[in-house]
């Protein structure tokens, strides 16, 4: 599969409008979700093995997850889980609809293995996302595996509102989903790196941690909420994890003081990383050409810098919070190295985008068998066993 993916289906489709055949796909899977037939047959032909890993009180089947920014509008939900993904993050979501940046915005650097997007959180808003998702639920077609979503600021509301904006979107999807993720870090609408800032993170934490702590006494607590450890506090039991997503670019001092704000706020893991406004050296003018576009940078280029932040996180924290590694994961050995390095999760989209569906069966299968090769039982014994 992998090779006809490379060698016969993507130079095809590298022909085409990158945004065009995202958009493609998405309605072909968002069809394929709606008959468990089709999904099954995925699932036969991709499904990833058991390698099962608990974290935020919720099981996951794999550590192998989709990364927010494939599944925009919760189009295609049952498919993520049919295609062998351990977890899947939807989004990013804003409290409003928005179309996001102009076209074209989308650019691959296909030597490089590498993607410049400046999309804009271009999504249907907070509401309707949350109409889509109990849809899933109505129609008994939601997935086994644990499913969160990206939250991100709305443009058009200013930075002095950020905090309303996005506890707003968090207290409509707040019933449906598993996890929550605080993106702070997309490059690609204005101004917003600069929540990343300590006191404007605070502030946006607390308004969301507000929600969660009503929300939890007022919602039923989902299936997934159930199985979340009896040794939890009782007023923190049946609250939805919230992480934050953190920028490639953040000095380790930057990320230091975002670590500050892990146990007043309740912050559950790091994402690590955003894509990177930074550019590599590259002496291909065609890829010179993609890194002179605006926008942030994924795949290959930024799997080093990611691991980095990855490991000084896992060092600065002693292991105590978790941490989901994604940025250039290519490879079962690209998502050891992130495991390595201290991540309890890793997700993929450029990855997936450049060596095709059956990637993630490839990185849990390489897992499996790196952890027989190391003589580990578990998962959890090969965290952070290269950062120590």
């Amino acid at each position: 599969m992998s090779w006809f993916y490379r060698h016969v289906l993507r130079p095809v489709l590298f022909t085409q409008n990158a945004e065009d055949i995202h958009n493609r796909t998405m309605r072909a899977l968002a069809c394929a979700s709606r008959h468990e037939s089709v999904c099954a047959a995925t699932r036969a032909f991709l499904g990833a093995p058991e390698l099962p890993i608990e974290l935020f009180g919720l099981k996951f089947p794999n550590p192998v997850g989709l990364a927010a920014g494939m599944d925009k509008h919760a189009a295609a939900v049952p498919a993520w889980a049919a295609m062998g993904f351990g977890f899947t993050e939807l989004g990013a979501a804003t409290w409003h609809a928005q179309p996001g940046n102009p076209l074209p915005r989308v650019f691959r650097a296909v030597s490089e293995e590498a993607i410049v997007n400046r999309m804009g959180f271009n999504n249907s808003g907070a509401e309707a996302i949350a109409e889509k998702l109990a849809e899933w639920h109505r129609l008994k077609r939601w997935p086994n595996h644990p499913v969160g979503i990206n939250l991100g600021k709305s443009k058009i509301t200013p930075l002095e509102k950020a905090a309303e904006d996005y506890a707003n979107s968090f207290r409509v999807l707040r019933p449906h989903l598993d996890f929550f993720v605080v993106n702070v870090s997309s490059p690609n609408t204005p101004n917003l790196r600069q929540l990343q800032d300590k006191a404007a993170l605070d502030e946006i934490f607390a308004a969301i941690q507000e929600v969660n702590t009503v929300s939890s006494f007022k919602f039923q607590v989902s299936s997934s909420e159930k199985r979340a450890s009896e040794n939890q506090k009782p007023e923190t039991r049946n609250q939805k994890p919230v992480l934050v997503k953190v920028a490639p670019d953040l000095t380790f001092e930057a990320l230091d003081e975002i670590l500050e704000l892990v146990g007043p706020r309740n912050i559950a893991g790091i994402v690590a990383t955003n894509t990177t406004i930074t550019r590599p050296q590259s002496n291909d003018p065609s890829v010179q050409k993609v890194y002179a576009e605006a926008g942030g940078l994924s795949g290959k280029p930024v799997r080093t810098r990611s691991t980095e932040v990855v490991r000084h996180l896992y060092r600065q924290t002693k292991g105590r919070v978790p941490i989901i590694g994604v940025g250039g994961i290519f490879t079962a050995e690209d998502a050891w190295d992130k495991i390595a390095a201290g991540a309890s999760l890793v997700q993929i989209y450029t990855g997936l985008v450049y060596e095709g569906p059956g990637l993630t069966r490839r990185i849990v299968a390489g897992l499996k068998a790196r952890l027989e090769a190391e003589g580990l039982s578990a998962l959890r014994q090969a965290i952070g066993c290269a950062a120590k």
